[in-house]
């Protein structure tokens, strides 16, 4: 497995906002994982520009250093690398989101992490550290059965009935999916999920090519931007407001989301913006029809 050098290290704590390296211990875990889920955007841009990035944990590693961000292979590949080489007990699981109004799955496309820390008695703790889902903690969880509370968002630890020893985390009744679902096995690498990133990234069936979202957490709420709206949840109130230029929409997605589309030069800014605001008012129209507006 990929461990990072130092410089490599600085580089990714200095794009968290962080100069530090500390012990592996839980405190460190949390100040890591909230400056992740903070920072770092879960998003589909890449992918509804037909520029879809590699999920190779190296190549993930230059994409963060390099101020851009990813969906979950990418951003658990990148986070997990990083925590590995700061001398954390790590783990890779096969999991799987389930959607509202759909069943529990086990798919293997979400890539979910287990951390280990070890306490100053020199016990052992595993976490649920998840940096790679939409509305993801802000903290880890611990992996042990129970209701945990982080800010607006309460998450529910169980048995997970679709894996032995594996385990379920069923999200707040107030977010956009039910629950994951992941397999206790430990995978060595990410070369089994290459094929979901490949249908996710190039698929006509996949969710992600005709969705541009951009998504992030916070310590009060979390903030999404779906094509031209953005929600903005601060507690249990949730504002929706309609971007209707690309001056505006850049400002949001760099000011809020930290997406200043490094990777796109002027022209490709501007494809990305036609593009996301004509799927914009195909959704209106669709949404006039329907009788929701």
């Amino acid at each position: 497995m990929m461990i990072l050098n130092n410089s490599e290290i600085q580089a990714y704590l200095k794009r968290l906002g962080l100069s530090e390296i500390e012990r592996p211990t839980l405190p460190f875990l949390n100040r890591l994982h909230r400056a992740h889920v903070e920072r770092l955007s879960w998003q589909t841009i890449d992918i509804v520009a037909g520029k879809p990035a590699s999920i190779d944990p190296k190549q993930s590693i230059e994409l963060i250093i390099g101020g851009r961000s990813g969906y979950c292979f990418h951003l658990n590949g990148a986070f997990g690398t990083l925590l590995r080489s700061l001398g954390f007990k790590v783990h890779w699981h096969w999991a799987g989101v389930q959607p509202a109004g759909m069943e529990p799955r086990l798919n293997g496309f979400h890539l979910a992490m287990s951390v280990g820390t070890i306490n100053e008695e020199g016990d052992e703790a595993l976490w649920i550290a998840d940096a790679g889902l939409g509305d993801m903690p802000f903290e880890p969880i611990p992996l042990a059965a129970g209701i945990y509370k982080q800010g607006p968002f309460t998450y529910t630890v169980t048995h997970s009935e679709l894996s032995k020893n594996g385990w379920r985390i069923e999200h707040d009744p107030l977010a956009h999916f039910v629950g994951v679902d992941v397999a206790s096995d430990v995978l060595e690498d990410l070369s089994v999920f290459y094929p979901k990133h490949e249908h996710y990234s190039t698929s006509p069936e996949s969710p992600w090519i005709r969705t541009f979202l951009v998504r992030h957490r916070h310590a009060t709420g979390s903030n999404e931007l779906r094509g031209c709206v953005w929600s903005r949840r601060d507690g249990d109130r949730v504002e929706k407001i309609e971007l209707s230029t690309q001056s505006r929409w850049r400002d949001v997605l760099g000011d809020v989301f930290g997406e200043r589309l490094v990777a796109y030069d002027s022209a490709g800014r501007d494809a990305l913006w036609g593009k996301v605001h004509a799927m914009h008012e195909e959704w209106k129209r669709a949404q006039e029809l329907a009788g929701n507006v």
